[in-house]
């Protein structure tokens, strides 16, 4: 597949060439996020020229072609004197990974030494943002800022079941939200992502979050987690819009894997990241979710994927699906400790090419289905520190007591190309 050279357009690039230079870059990459985009840009830029406001900033607004109104929007919102403003339509694949190269590539031909990047669909983003996400890397000690949030326990439920657990398993390093959406980038770090041969994979779409943390922790970057108070969003419900974004974080993450297996193997405890910023009790909006929609999501699955699950798995993780397929919705249990040992017999299938991996991402779909309805049934009585203490954190333990037996499946066969 031919790779877009940019992903800035040539009338972006003009503009870029007009500003010349710049302190600050605030990239928004937007896909018909015309309800919410324009209070996240003032939001935003008050906070840039509020808390540094002897540094120059252009906030750019990085558009998937939206037919709602989200560049007309952005072009509508109020700036601080002195703050510019770029609105573009990306180029290369459609997908936030190429918006946010976009967003990378305008940072450093303007000599930027600070890159934040937000998600357009925020209702919580406060000018506080800016200091939180910005300080550490203008005051020289980290290179990456990765979010702290509070969060719905039904809201990122992606984070909570695989890239969380794994990402600490595997690198020893404690990133609460590794695919959090709103991060900040010092310079040399954004140039180290800007020279990778990447855009042409699923980092150019949903994959950009996960390769983007797993890139800054096995380069030697320092990274540190800025606490942002909730996250209030345009949440989807898990059980009907977040296959996509599965299958390309999920594929990204273990494809990441065979380039950093001398790393991951030779880790054996887990530090972290520190955390800027006070913490205060907060009560996020609540996420609905359809538990029997997932559970049908799961049944259906298997009548679809009996025989990949029968190649993939061991025979101890059929006989545990077996058991989870045969309960009563009102009955409905899947244990953690099942799905982590059948998230690890993927990973070692994905590594050695067992399958197309296209068709094995889309396997393993209903499984996190099932297992985001087993998380809901065990937690709907808990309060948030409880699910966190007793799910989220119980949940990672059980990953890093199975590192070992990774490291045994993955080394007993050798990938076939």
């Amino acid at each position: 597949m031919m790779v877009t050279a940019s992903a800035l357009t040539e009338e972006a690039t003009c503009q870029l060439e007009q500003i010349g230079y710049t302190d600050i870059v605030i990239g928004i990459p937007s896909y018909n996020n015309a309800a919410t985009i324009r209070y996240v840009i003032e939001a935003a830029t008050q906070g840039a020229a509020g808390h540094f406001p002897h540094l120059r900033a252009v906030v750019l607004n990085s558009d998937g072609g939206s037919t709602d109104g989200t560049r007309e929007s952005a072009l509508r919102a109020a700036l601080p004197p002195g703050v510019e403003r770029i609105v573009t339509v990306y180029q290369g694949l459609p997908g936030k990974g190429s918006a946010v190269r976009a967003i990378f590539e305008a940072a450093r031909r303007l000599g930027a030494q600070l890159c934040i990047v937000l998600d357009s669909d925020l209702r919580s983003i406060t000018p506080q943002w800016m200091e939180r996400l910005g300080r550490p890397i203008l005051s020289g000690e980290y290179d990456y800022v990765t979010p702290y949030y509070v969060r719905d326990k039904y809201d990122g439920t992606i984070t909570n079941n695989i890239v969380y657990p794994m990402t600490r398993m595997l690198y020893g390093v404690e990133v609460r939200q590794p695919i959090g959406g709103d991060f900040a980038v010092g310079a040399w770090l954004l140039d180290t992502y800007l020279q990778q041969e990447v855009w042409d994979s699923d980092v150019a779409r949903y994959g950009i979050d996960i390769w983007m943390t797993t890139t800054a922790i096995n380069t030697g970057a320092r990274i540190c987690q800025a606490y942002l108070g909730a996250k209030i969003h345009d949440a989807k419900d898990p059980a009907t819009a977040l296959g996509p974004m599965f299958r390309q974080v999920v594929g990204t993450m273990f494809g990441m894997m065979a380039h950093y297996e001398g790393r991951w193997k030779s880790v054996h405890s887990v530090q972290s990241a520190p955390i800027y910023g006070t913490a205060e009790t907060i009560i996020p909006e609540p996420v609905p979710v359809n538990l029997e929609t997932m559970i049908k999501q799961l049944h259906q699955g298997h009548k679809e994927w009996k025989s990949v699950w029968e190649q993939l798995f061991s025979p101890h993780n059929r006989q545990a699906l077996a058991a989870i397929l045969s309960r009563e919705v009102s009955a409905f249990r899947f244990e953690a400790a099942h799905w982590a040992d059948m998230v690890l017999d993927y990973a070692v299938a994905y590594h050695r090419d067992m399958l197309d991996r296209g068709r094995m991402m889309d396997s393993m779909v209903p499984l996190y289905y099932g297992r985001t309805a087993g998380m809901v049934v065990e937690s709907q009585a808990m309060d948030l520190a409880t699910f966190e203490r007793e799910v989220v954190q119980a949940q990672a333990k059980i990953f890093e007591q199975l590192k070992p037996q990774l490291i045994v499946r993955w080394e007993t066969t050798a990938p076939s190309r």
